[in-house]
């Protein structure tokens, strides 16, 4: 018995319709080449666009002091004291929180939290004792303008679970102390 070849080996015969699928596959062979070019044109084009050159910019470094100072001789011209202060914003207005503890870190007190009080309507600033170094509270005081022997707004409050040795709420009457409000202004 004769062996049948397999559809894969057997010649396919031309049909009248072979022509048409011919013309068909080269038209669209000539479609994806000139799309291609146009796509390559358009590279090109957006490419030299980017890179044309423009208004040159100088760019000027700031001159490095020949010897780098360490963090050891920045320290000794200003060195931060061991105060642990946080800062309470209790009247409300944004910022102010943050500028008071510019005005500290100005004078060497680590404010480690500033932020909103539980509430914005404290009328008086507290200076608060959360501990009992007192030495801590005469630098703080002293640095904000107040003396803390007479003025009632500084209070002697221990709260060790707080972590920190003053607290310093800001309240309405933050205006009436002359250093908060000229570094305010400044």
């Amino acid at each position: 018995m004769p062996r049948k070849k397999s559809a894969l080996f057997s010649k396919k015969k031309k049909s009248k319709r072979g022509g048409k699928k011919d013309l068909q596959g080269q038209l669209i062979n000539s479609a994806i080449v000139v799309l291609s070019l146009l796509l390559v044109a358009f590279i090109f084009s957006f490419t030299t666009r980017q890179t044309h050159h423009g208004v040159p910019i100088e760019v000027t470094f700031p001159a490095l002091p020949e010897q780098p100072r360490l963090a050891v001789e920045i320290y000794e011209q200003k060195p931060i004291m061991d105060i642990e202060v946080e800062i309470l914003n209790g009247c409300g207005i944004a910022g102010l929180a943050s500028k008071v503890s510019d005005l500290l870190r100005d004078n060497n007190v680590d404010v480690v939290r500033s932020e909103n009080a539980d509430n914005f309507n404290y009328t008086q600033t507290m200076l608060i004792l959360r501990n009992e170094n007192l030495e801590n509270l005469n630098y703080v005081a002293k640095t904000l303008g107040l003396d803390p022997a007479e003025d009632p707004r500084v209070i002697h409050q221990p709260d060790e679970s707080l972590s920190v040795d003053l607290t310093l709420i800001l309240g309405k009457d933050f205006s009436s102390i002359k250093s908060i409000q000229t570094y305010i202004d400044n």
